[in-house]
């Protein structure tokens, strides 16, 4: 084999002029390559994450994501500073508005909001500008189940009795959770609850119960009577004629569950689509089109934190109910599903929900 040399420079230069020709479209396209993705610990080191809360300080969405934030740091790759910033406004929508259109979508921005505003769009609320099905849902550290319960000094035992008794049950005002709660089981079970607005949350209306004004709560949740009136439990104080939601409670045992009474297959998707809701808890969200890597990093995050003895020891501390933590791909499915729902029953869901704005 003869191998040839050029040692001339004139010779030489031409080689390497023509060498670089040859070479300059792959330098090219090695310049417009894009530069490899940051693994989402790179990307959280030295960043700031914010929750934004769909509801004032202090109250138990606020304590819940305070928990939350004091320790999911630890548990998010790259351990970034973490933000709390209170959003409150039109049951949530505000909040949800910010997360869905405006804030980052890079990962740094998500948000606790109550259970109504994955719903508010199927409702028909013209504020909810939004789409809850494309949203990323991230977890819930509990699901609710709701009661139909009157004051002891009721007449009514059971749920028989509560549709030919009335029963005068409080609400903040005729569109609210339990309004709404109070028509379904109106709707549902034929049951004469009369909604008795104007009182000041769920702590003014046990209040009013207690001094004989009225006999119910429109909607009251198992999780709230452990956290905040265990005494009533205890001192058979309240009633509770039935329960429903995603689970039953084991501590109920002889108190039917809505589900297992309706036998119309309209009536029980309605009923479904009813407590959607509480079956998100207290779900998190972050914006559609992050990066779909650090979506799983901070699901995967949440679902440690539940778990985490220290945030368990904080949360039984300030009074918060762990009772089951679900997935975001679990929210997902609820809601999509709840989205699906037939034509007729979004329509009776609508009326019912709508019914305190005529």
């Amino acid at each position: 084999m003869t191998v040839c040399k050029f040692t001339s420079p004139g010779m030489g230069k031409i080689a390497a002029a023509l060498l670089l020709a040859a070479l300059a479209p792959l330098h090219a396209s090695w310049a417009q390559s894009p530069a490899p993705a940051q693994t989402p610990e790179q990307f959280y080191t030295k960043k700031t994450v914010t929750i934004y809360v769909s509801a004032a300080a202090d109250g138990g969405y606020d304590r819940l994501a305070r928990a939350v934030g004091k320790h999911i740091y630890s548990h998010i790759p790259g351990k970034p500073l973490i933000a709390i910033r209170n959003m409150p406004g039109a049951g949530g929508i505000i909040a949800m508005n910010y997360i869905a259109n405006t804030a980052p979508k890079d990962g740094t921005a998500f948000a606790l909001v109550q259970n109504n505003v994955p719903f508010e769009p199927l409702y028909g609320a013209k504020q909810a500008e939004y789409d809850a099905t494309r949203l990323n849902w991230l977890g819930t550290p509990s699901i609710e189940t709701g009661l139909l319960a009157v004051w002891h000094t009721h007449a009514a035992q059971n749920i028989r009795d509560a549709q030919r008794l009335p029963i005068k049950a409080g609400a903040s005002g005729h569109n609210s959770a339990p309004a709404f709660y109070a028509r379904l089981m109106n709707e549902l079970f034929k049951t004469k609850i009369e909604v008795v607005v104007g009182f000041r949350g769920q702590n003014g209306a046990f209040d009013a119960m207690e001094k004989g004004q009225i006999d119910a709560y429109g909607s009251t949740y198992w999780s709230s009577l452990v956290s905040t009136r265990a005494n009533w439990l205890k001192d058979n104080k309240l009633r509770i004629l039935l329960q429903y939601g995603p689970e039953k409670i084991p501590e109920l045992n002889n108190v039917p569950h809505a589900g297992d009474l309706l036998r119309d297959p309209v009536a029980k998707a309605l009923l479904e689509a009813a407590y959607a809701p509480l079956s998100t808890g207290r779900p998190f969200v972050m914006a559609a089109g992050v990066p779909a890597e650090r979506v799983e990093a901070l699901r995967r995050s949440l679902m440690e934190s539940f778990s985490d003895p220290r945030f368990l020891k904080d949360a039984n501390r300030i009074g918060l109910v762990i009772n089951r933590p679900r997935s975001g791909a679990e929210l997902q499915k609820i809601i999509v599903d709840t989205y699906r729902k037939p034509p007729a029953v979004i329509a009776q869901l609508r009326r019912l929900a709508n019914a305190g704005k005529e």
